[in-house]
């Protein structure tokens, strides 16, 4: 597999698998929007030097003729569009590229003939627990309050995906967990850094796992040059307290440890009056139920499968990942590449 096309380039994982494929030597197309404003932008975060070895076209998942154009000569795809959000004004949008999309991607990768197909999921897709439960790759959907609308359209969309696999696509599944490092801090799970950064003073007790968004690449990129097929992989490394991360990346910033405990009465309080607040000021709010639930609940994430399938892979540790990321955070404000 010499030429691979990766959609949702321009976003946060994506623009790491762009640099590791760049970096591997392989010939790489990425899709870029062009019916939105910041379609033409490319991630400020990864160097030009990177961003230029890759031809970009103008497509969208959701457009199946241009889609089907950048397909042409492509030997295998990353699909890692997808639009992550806990806004409800969002959702209809957020359903429409995370189920539709992928199930134009997979239409046309069996179409063309394409050899793998990597899709980049969620833990979300997997559904949370509330309780502390240890989850693996066999874990089955369950209908449940803590299932967040974005893990229910990934889900949806992994279902496409095995859809696929039954009509004779060579595909694999990773599935995330919450991704850490330096991007857009407006987007995604980046937005943790942004609101350590002006000081949030809450913090939970919940449980949740985390990985460094360089090595959800790499994983991305060794699972593509495998003969994996069919199967899904977690990937995770660490599983912590939301507390421990945020105070860890309070110590980053230099800012003072968040210091007041949001527990679930107070969350409840804390969502609506965002929700007001944000819509007052018409933006996206820090905070939403849905993010309260999740902030809540402890799942403890297992990564065993992935280590058996590449044995000694090296994870960037948490502390390592947040340091760096929290230094080119500052560096990118200073320097007016991120409002704060």
């Amino acid at each position: 597999m010499n030429k691979v096309l990766v959609t949702g380039g321009t976003g946060f994982i994506g623009a790491y698998i762009l640099k590791e494929l760049v970096e591997k030597g392989y010939s790489v197309r990425a899709i870029r929007r062009s019916n939105k404003p910041d379609g033409y932008r490319v991630p400020f975060f990864i160097s030009t030097d990177i961003l230029n070895k890759v031809e970009w076209v103008n497509s969208d998942v959701l457009d199946v003729i241009s889609l089907n154009e950048a397909m042409q000569g492509i030997d295998a795809v990353i699909h890692s569009a997808a639009l992550v959000s806990f806004d409800k004004r969002e959702r209809k949008q957020m359903y429409n590229t995370n189920v539709d999309g992928t199930a134009n991607v997979v239409n046309l990768s069996l179409e063309n003939g394409i050899k793998k197909l990597v899709h980049i999921s969620s833990i979300s897709a997997l559904g949370r627990t509330a309780t502390g439960e240890k989850v693996n790759e066999e874990k089955k959907w369950v209908e449940s309050k803590l299932n967040s609308h974005y893990g229910i359209s990934k889900n949806k969309a992994e279902m496409e995906v095995w859809r696929g696999m039954g009509e004779g696509l060579d595909a694999v599944i990773i599935n995330p967990s919450t991704v850490l490092g330096f991007g857009n801090w407006h987007d995604s799970s980046c937005a943790i850094f942004k609101n350590s950064y002006k000081g949030f003073p809450w913090y939970t007790k919940g449980v949740n796992g985390f990985v460094a968004v360089e090595d959800v690449a790499k994983v991305a990129v060794l699972l593509m040059e495998s003969n994996i097929t069919e199967e899904r992989f977690i990937i995770n490394h660490e599983n912590w307290e939301f507390k421990k991360l945020f105070d860890t990346i309070a110590d980053g910033f230099g800012q003072k440890h968040p210091k007041w405990q949001a527990t679930p009465f107070l969350s409840s309080i804390a969502w609506r009056m965002e929700k007001i607040k944000s819509s007052l000021k018409n933006a996206k709010p820090l905070l939403t139920k849905e993010t309260a639930r999740i902030a809540l609940s402890k799942t403890y994430w297992q990564n065993d499968k992935i280590l058996k399938a590449f044995p000694g892979f090296p994870f960037m540790s948490l502390e390592t990942c947040i340091t760096k990321a929290c230094k080119n955070y500052a560096d990118a404000v200073n320097n007016m590449q991120l409002k704060p």
